[in-house]
């Protein structure tokens, strides 16, 4: 089963994104997103009814180490170093607008 991702699904995902995209580039990722559905579809034809269930299958452990507190930058040198700050907090541009 063939499902087409339209170019008007395209800009709009590109939209929610904030990416600007190009018409030529809403054709390309249309059939490339096509395409990728498609593969995912061809997995809901293979057979796994006596394939049994498996959540993890290396038997990991967490590996991760424990969270230590430790001595950071006082925060007025951290505010000193920053381009611009405000209020005690660092100041950055705009990225989105004023939606």
């Amino acid at each position: 089963m063939t499902q087409t991702i339209d170019t008007k699904t395209v800009k709009h995902v590109a939209n929610l994104v904030r990416l600007g995209i190009s018409e030529e580039e809403a054709q390309t990722f249309s059939g490339q997103f096509s395409s990728i559905i498609d593969y995912f579809n061809m997995l809901n034809e293979v057979d796994t009814e006596n394939v049994v269930p498996a959540s993890d299958i290396a038997n990991a452990e967490n590996v991760l180490r424990e969270d230590v507190v430790k001595p950071s930058m006082d925060r007025e040198e951290f505010l000193k170093n920053a381009p611009q700050s405000e209020r005690g907090y660092v100041k950055v541009p705009t990225v989105l607008g004023d939606e």
